[in-house]
Order: structure tokens, then C-alpha cells, then sequence
């Protein structure tokens, strides 16, 4: 799928919600968008491993990692499992690492930035709620698109 978030916005400028400029698009896939699956979480990838390792259908995985710098959210193991299963890509408030691997795979991937240390698993993190970062609310079943310009939410289907 070739998303134009400019394109989405000048065609849908009543439906867009736009995400504040900070995040880096690090995955293979330049584009990508799908329905909103959310996760909340800190400095703890359980669910986001979990998440990754069941079928994705096309879907997005949206994290608020709370912004931390001092741990990466997803690495190449995690995200390989996501394009294995079917998620169009991953959106972290947050760090990932692995980042040469994870730029040659099918997989869309934005974050805020690489940082190489792991997170810790305590099994920590809640599942389809509404999130929020950026200015912008996520809720799950909603829409999330995102390229090389941005990253923008929509209540309904745009593509």
C-alpha cells in the first residue's frame, strides 16, 4: 500500500488528526497504514512482543512508550515476528533498536529515535486503550497512516 499522508490531508482535511513532527522512518516500507491497535507501556516490551507475535491482518501497532530514550521498545526479533504475522507496521513514542536490520524488512516502522539496550520483561502494559501523544489521540480500531512526511490519524478508512 502507497500512502501520501500530504495527499490524505488536502483530500480528507476534515478527518485528519495530525501528529506533531518528531518521529524517524526507520523501517523497509516508506509507507504504511492500517487500523490502530494500541499499547501502553514503559521501559517494558511484553506486550508489544506478544502483540507482534499474533496475526496482524494489515493492522498498526501504536505504542506510547512514554517518550523514553533510555530503552528501545522493539528490535529485529520483535519486528520480523510483526511482518511475519501480517502487521503493515509499528509506531513507538519511544526508542528501537537493530535498526540496520529492521530497515531491510517489509515492515513500517517510526519511532523516536535507536537507543541498543533491551527492556526489561516484567510483563507490564495495557492493551487497546486509548493512547495518546503528539497532540493526537490514538484509539484502537481507528486509522493511522504514515510516510516520510508524517504520521496522521483518522476515525475512518481513508485508503
Amino acid at each position: 500500500m502507497n500512502i501520501s499522508t500530504p495527499d490524505l490531508c488536502d483530500e480528507y482535511p476534515d478527518l485528519v488528526r495530525i501528529v506533531e513532527p518528531m518521529f524517524l522512518n526507520l523501517g523497509g516500507k516508506d509507507s504504511f497504514g492500517g487500523e490502530i491497535v494500541t499499547i501502553k507501556c514503559f521501559e517494558d516490551n511484553s506486550v508489544v512482543k506478544e502483540t507482534a507475535n499474533s496475526p496482524g491482518e494489515g493492522k498498526v501497532i501504536v505504542v506510547d512508550g512514554g517518550g523514553s530514550m533510555r530503552r528501545a521498545l522493539c528490535g529485529d526479533l520483535v519486528a520480523e515476528s510483526a511482518m511475519n504475522n501480517g502487521w503493515a507496521g509499528i509506531i513507538i513514542y519511544g526508542c528501537i533498536r537493530d535498526v540496520d536490520e529492521i530497515s531491510e524488512m517489509d515492515i513500517g516502522m517510526q519511532a523516536l529515535g535507536t537507543f541498543p539496550v533491551k527492556t526489561e520483561k516484567r510483563g507490564i502494559g495495557d492493551l487497546n486503550i486509548p493512547i495518546e501523544f503528539g497532540g493526537v489521540t490514538f484509539n484502537p480500531g481507528e486509522f493511522v497512516y504514515a510516510d516520510n512526511n508524517g504520521i496522521i490519524v483518522s476515525s475512518k478508512s481513508l485508503s
